[in-house]
């Protein structure tokens, strides 16, 4: 059988699942064993898939996943949350904008706490946005930075997409995590310098208002109190990996239990809380891993009929230069994600895309960062992004889509400039990288 029509078969009913409504999970479960079944042998086409999925979802590169989870729940049900944006209301004084820029320095902080950018939209929205409009800002500079910058967790560790990456890419989930952090500051300074901009340009944008004076004794105390114990947070996650103290999954639980350790300490977890955190970041968790064995399920699938290698064989075919045909692929996954959420993406695209990206001689950690920071930008584009219908849940009453958009563009603009930075510098990636692997 021609690997198109292999391809076709395996796809085809997976994507007319997708579009009926059935959990991604789910779709992926009935088309791998359908396709295994006819494909591969009848039964014991199915008992070796069974067989590869139980090896790939027994690995511990899996459980940085779950303990990501749990600091995100710890996190947001501890209202330490809300102790960031009170310290850094009092660090901004009277700059202009500054709402704004909180909402960016707050995307970035709770970016390294959580890895959820939809809670931290949420979280964001519902907090910082009422606040903007009653101090005059237009719906550009109250959306807009929080819809941005609410997408870094992706890019910024702990992200529980970036180890989903790693896992269906079979990509090192520490080097993964250590490149993804300067990209992630890189749009931050991108909304940062946006936002300033704007806001001198067009100062009705968002007035300037009359703030209660704050000394720098009293900053400083704040910094101490929420932001300093916050820094040990994030060595815990990131600075342990960097100085090659623990592996990514040791990391993983160390920052677990330093969050765990800090709402104690500030008195904010209680035995109900704990116990709530623990059953929601298990069931986040074991959905993950249902699309996880779903998806490498599905990549195995793709190899033993030699689907991939056709497909990889035609790419490779095409007249147009190897990173003309990259570049293609992150933009096709910016189009996706405006119709699908992006784990659908990532199971769908990374078993074709990343075997041609290792055949063109390209380091697949700089394609993975870019493909993060797509998958970002596709979250956030009209139609469908899932992230402005999150928006349109908590911002005030009387907020059209239409608002949602125009608020969303100026800010997928610097994410495109990220991609195309990043794209034209890979050192920006693999320098970090180097300097702690080499």
């Amino acid at each position: 059988m021609e690997w198109w029509l292999t391809l076709l078969m395996i796809m085809g009913p997976l994507l007319v699942l997708m579009m009926l409504g059935m959990p991604v999970a789910f779709a992926f479960l009935v088309v791998n064993l359908i396709a295994s079944y006819f494909l591969l042998g009848g039964m014991s086409g199915v008992e070796q898939l069974v067989i590869s999925t139980t090896g790939a979802l027994t690995s511990f590169t899996l459980v940085p996943i779950a303990m990501f989870m749990i600091m995100g729940e710890v996190m947001f049900r501890s209202n330490i949350a809300n102790d960031l944006l009170d310290t850094l209301d009092k660090w901004f004084g009277k700059v202009r904008g500054r709402l704004s820029l909180m909402a960016v320095g707050g995307g970035v902080l709770f970016s390294t706490l959580t890895g959820n950018s939809m809670g931290s939209i949420a979280l964001l929205g519902s907090s910082l946005v009422p606040e903007m409009e009653k101090r005059g800002y237009k719906k550009p500079m109250s959306l807009g930075p929080i819809l941005g910058s609410a997408g870094l967790a992706i890019m910024i560790p702990p992200s529980s997409l970036a180890v989903v990456l790693g896992v269906v890419a079979e990509l090192p989930i520490g080097r993964l995590l250590i490149a993804i952090i300067l990209p992630g500051l890189l749009m931050a300074v991108l909304y940062t310098v946006y936002i300033i901009g704007r806001c001198t340009l067009q100062p009705d944008i968002a007035p300037s208002f009359e703030s209660e004076p704050t000394t720098l004794r009293v900053k400083v105390e704040a910094g101490i109190k929420n932001i300093l114990p916050i820094g040990f947070i994030i060595f815990a996650v990131v600075g342990v990996i960097f100085l090659g103290l623990a592996t990514p999954t040791e990391a993983a639980a160390s920052g677990a239990v330093a969050t765990i350790i800090l709402a104690i300490i500030k008195r904010r977890l209680s035995i109900k809380k704990f116990k709530k955190s623990m059953f929601e970041s298990a069931a986040i968790s074991v959905m993950v891993l249902l699309i996880v064995a779903g998806a490498v399920s599905f990549t195995q699938l793709l190899s033993f009929t030699g689907a991939t290698y056709g497909l990889m064989d035609a790419v490779l075919g095409l007249p147009f230069s190897e990173k003309t045909i990259v570049l293609a692929m992150v933009l096709a996954v910016v189009v996706l994600g405006m119709f699908m959420g992006p784990l659908p993406i990532m199971m769908v695209t990374l078993p074709i895309f990343v075997p041609v990206v290792i055949e063109f001689g390209f380091d697949p950690l700089w394609f993975a960062v870019l493909f993060l920071i797509a998958i970002e930008t596709g979250s956030t584009s009209p139609p469908l992004g899932a992230a402005l219908f999150v928006m349109k849940a908590v911002a005030p009453e009387g907020t059209s889509m239409g608002s949602i958009y125009k608020a969303a563009v100026p800010f997928l603009v610097c994410d495109f400039l990220a991609i195309a930075i990043v794209f034209m510098f890979p050192a920006i990636v693999t320098w970090p990288v180097g300097l702690m692997f080499n």
